[in-house]
């Protein structure tokens, strides 16, 4: 299973910018597609951005052109730099990792997620 770790969340004015990363650990943790999802109290998590092994992105239609999600397999981590954040990004911030390796998709769906991490909260003030 891998082990997921994430920093990187704060509050920011709206219009400014924050970098989340997410360091993972585990015998697979470079074959499978990585994303990230968002929660606020009283919604259902949704998906927020992922890419695959093989460095495919796709992202929420709410977050494109803003967000950007990146991966250095290398190093084990994925990253997502928010950028022209609104009130409307605050949530709490999930890294996740697939549960089976080397999908060519980079949707994530919740059901296929195999480990998620323990959550940053990112709070963007107007």
């Amino acid at each position: 299973q891998v082990q997921l770790v994430e920093s990187g969340g704060g509050l920011v004015q709206a219009g400014g910018s924050l970098r989340l990363s997410c360091a993972a650990s585990g015998r697979t943790s470079s074959t499978v597609a990585m994303g990230w999802f968002r929660q606020v109290p009283g919604k259902e998590r949704e998906f927020v951005a992922g890419i695959t092994w093989s460095l495919i992105t796709t992202y929420a239609a709410s977050v494109k052109g803003r967000f950007t999600i990146s991966r250095d397999n290398a190093k084990n981590t994925v990253y997502l730099q928010m950028n022209s954040l609104k009130p409307e990004d605050t949530a709490v911030y999930y890294c996740a990792a697939a549960k089976r390796p080397y999908s060519s998709s980079a949707y994530i769906n919740q059901a296929d997620v195999g480990s998620w991490g323990q959550g940053t909260q990112v709070t963007v003030s107007s």
